[in-house]
């Protein structure tokens, strides 16, 4: 988020204590240059809350959440920035578990483990199935997100590569 800044507002508790300590926190963001910093809750789109709370796990002392879910952190990105993302959530998955959502083969291909999610409309109700991939079948998820067919050999020595190069 190239230009973003974050600032810590520290606010006196009104009751002079509260279950916390004696002061309220609150992150206020800017997402963009030239915008003025405004609540986290109400500044951040669903991708930015996600790369915003990516970027504050990776600087914590590791304590905390031992599972972390992260949905559409990659909204809005792609290419190199879509690699770092991956890499980030990588090296979070070290010391807890990561669940991450993703539509980018950049930040799919650098898990360690994978899974599908299909959501199927059937009427008036969805149906979501989820499937664990291994060998061929992520290369084939990997094509797939890359946007090639089954016949795509281009496609499928990209994915091969992503994956080599996790």
């Amino acid at each position: 988020m190239p230009g973003a800044t974050l600032e810590v507002v520290l606010t006196a508790h009104p009751d002079g204590f509260g279950p916390n300590g004696r002061e309220t926190v609150e992150l206020r963001v800017a997402p963009n240059p030239g915008i003025d910093p405004a609540p986290l809750r109400d500044a951040a789109s669903g991708g930015e809350l996600s790369r915003m709370m990516l970027a504050l796990t990776g600087v914590s002392d590791g304590g905390g959440a031992g599972t972390l879910v992260f949905d559409e952190i990659d909204a809005g990105i792609g290419g190199t920035t879509a690699r770092a993302v991956g890499e980030r959530l990588r090296a979070l998955g070290s010391g807890r578990q990561v669940i991450c959502i993703t539509h980018l083969p950049q930040v799919a291909s650098l898990a360690q483990t994978h899974f599908r999610l299909e959501k199927e409309v059937d009427g008036a109700r969805a149906i979501a199935t989820v499937q664990r991939l291994d060998g061929e079948g992520v290369v084939e998820e990997i094509r797939r997100m890359l946007g090639g067919g089954t016949s795509d050999e281009a496609a499928t020595r990209h994915a091969r590569e992503l994956l080599a190069a996790a």
